[in-house]
């Protein structure tokens, strides 16, 4: 068993079988049970150690360090000294309570952060003893083999194996906003200490694939990852302090300066009018704290824990009471539409032939709970042959899979692959054998596979989706009355057309194609695609107008369909808002 890490830097320089033996794997089965466990007892979990184990005293007396709590405690000191009991009293009870009332906060926050941590732990695609596996990242160890798709997020360092056509966005590493191109390939700098984006073989834990997909071995894990030297470093960093607090601070700074100023002036009065020195002091003391404003801390502490309680109810965790308050210095709210906005559970909703057709589809989700129906009629895959055929290159050009209802890969391809599940085709992908795959990536704006039929391999078939625009222009023929007809330039407008009408109802719109090469395609329809939206979003948009907040949207989604969707959801679109 490996007994060191191998880091991102020299892993970039040896090929990949030479990882493959360094790291004492296999890329085609990945590790064994038994060599995981003892990998996993040796590294330990592919998880971060967060240093906030400090007993619960350590934690109530922080709330102490606050100037304001600070003046207070100097100013109930002084009341005791000089025997006012009653103040030292009062002035020690108000500390209680607003030192008591933020520590139960913050500790009740740090619980319930915790029980989510725990709830949504993120997950990865695997390989192991020539299994795929749907695993928690937490679990993977040096060795293991992963499969990345786009839109994943990278689960740990690992050192590609397989890359196709794939970009990674590494602005969280870089700061740069163009997407990184991987290769498989050994990269040559001497011995010169490579940077982030030198390591064009490596992907990164925390970034997120953008094209293509891609199969890569675990170099690095935890904290010995890039990500966790970050991290690393930020637990390090103290955080900026708020708004509120700043203005606490400065104000609890003010108060002090004009407390020993008033006692100075009193004294120094007093000693130029041959007056007593202790009682010049005293009578300073005793004016300095009755300026101290001490039922300020309760009165901000008090509104802000109503603030928390009542986000409690709405099921907002707020940590540090003075988040409140910077809450209430939002003026402009950017969302991302996919998942946030919307359940990032994609629906096919219509088909539409190359031959004028019209299918709506029934039902959403991955459970395949639903019907194609064309007219009034239900559709099945011999009584509409066009429409079938739209739903077969769907299914097969597709690399997602459907588990108990629950998707493996992209949502776009999980919606093409439950409209098969809906017209009782669900295995029709089995009945090919896949010979190559080109995969998409935003430069083409489409996908496609060359498969072969298993009750005919002497036949071979190229299938093909993606944007409509992409499709019509590799397309030289369509589908008509079930012969194929030349696609001249009055059908590519009509076909637009078609497009652009889904597209103003705020569907995504996917276009499908087939043929035997890129070069020799034939247009056989489209469908339209929405991704519902998440409860309630409309009406937190609309709170969020009334209170004065601005609202942007944040989609790769095509204008016409963001705008539809922006409308739908009652976010306002300028004309030059569109990027």
């Amino acid at each position: 068993m490996m007994t060191t890490f191998l880091s991102s830097d020299a892993a970039c320089r040896v090929t990949s079988q030479e990882i493959i033996k360094i790291l004492q794997t296999d890329a085609k089965l990945g590790l064994n049970e038994n060599e995981i466990l003892k990998r996993r007892k040796y590294y330990g979990l592919n998880d971060f150690e967060i240093d906030d184990d400090e007993p619960l005293w350590k934690k109530y007396l922080g709330q102490f360090k606050e100037p304001m709590i600070l003046l207070l405690l100097a100013s109930a000191f002084i009341s005791l000294v000089m025997r006012q009991y009653d103040d030292a009293v009062s002035i020690t009870i108000a500390i209680i309570i607003v030192v008591t009332v933020a520590f139960i906060q913050e500790n009740r926050a740090d619980k319930e952060i915790e029980a989510l941590k725990r709830l949504v732990p993120p997950k990865c695609v695997c390989i192991r003893e020539g299994k795929s596996q749907h695993i928690y990242a937490r679990e993977l160890v040096p060795g293991d083999l992963c499969i990345l798709d786009i839109g994943d997020r990278i689960p740990a360092d690992l050192r590609l194996t397989e890359a196709n056509d794939v970009s990674i966005d590494e602005s969280s590493f870089t700061g740069e906003t163009k997407p990184s191109m991987k290769t498989v390939d050994s990269i040559s700098f001497g011995s010169r200490q490579t940077s982030i984006s030198d390591r064009k073989n490596t992907a990164f834990m925390g970034t997120h694939v953008l094209n293509g997909n891609a199969k890569g071995i675990v170099i690095c894990t935890g904290e010995n990852s890039e990500f966790g030297k970050v991290f690393q470093m930020m637990q390090q960093q103290e955080a900026p302090k708020t708004p509120l607090q700043k203005s606490m601070d400065a104000l609890g700074k003010q108060l002090s300066f004009y407390s020993l100023s008033i006692i100075g002036f009193i004294v120094i009065v007093g000693w130029l009018q041959g007056r007593h020195l202790l009682e010049m002091f005293t009578i300073g003391v005793s004016l300095a704290v009755a300026a101290i404003p001490e039922g300020l801390p309760i009165v901000v502490t008090v509104t802000l824990a109503l603030g928390v309680q009542r986000m409690a109810k709405r099921e907002a965790i707020v940590k540090k009471l003075p988040i409140v308050e910077t809450l209430g210095c939002v003026t402009v709210v950017c969302s991302d539409k996919t998942g946030t906005l919307t359940k990032n559970e994609m629906t096919v909703t219509n088909i539409l032939t190359s031959d004028g057709d019209i299918a709506e589809v029934t039902g959403s989700g991955y459970d395949g709970e639903g019907d194609v129906l064309c007219g009034h009629e239900r559709v099945t895959y011999d009584s509409h042959p066009l429409i079938s055929k739209i739903v077969e290159v769907g299914a097969v050009c597709n690399n997602a899979e459907i588990v108990n209802s629950h998707l493996r890969g992209q949502p776009t391809e999980g919606a093409l692959l439950a409209v098969a599940m809906k017209m009782n085709i669900p295995h029709i992908r089995q009945q090919y054998h896949r010979e190559r795959e080109w995969p998409f990536s935003h430069e083409n704006k489409w996908m496609a596979v060359q498969c072969t039929p298993r009750y005919n391999p002497n036949e071979t078939r190229l299938y093909v989706k993606g944007s409509i625009e992409q499709i019509l222009k590799l397309s030289k023929r369509y589908l008509h009355q079930g012969a194929a007809a030349q696609l001249t330039e009055q059908k590519v407008r009509e076909f637009m057309a078609d497009s652009n009408q889904m597209g103003a109802k705020g569907l995504r719109v996917l276009a499908m194609a087939t043929g035997t090469s890129l070069e020799d395609l034939t247009y056989v329809g489209m469908v339209g695609i929405i991704d519902p939206e998440r409860p309630q979003v409309e009406q937190a948009i609309a709170q969020l107008k009334a209170g004065g907040v601005m609202v942007k949207m944040i989609t790769g989604d095509a204008e016409k369909t963001a705008k539809a969707i922006g409308k739908y959801l009652n976010v306002k679109i300028k004309k030059k808002a569109y990027h």
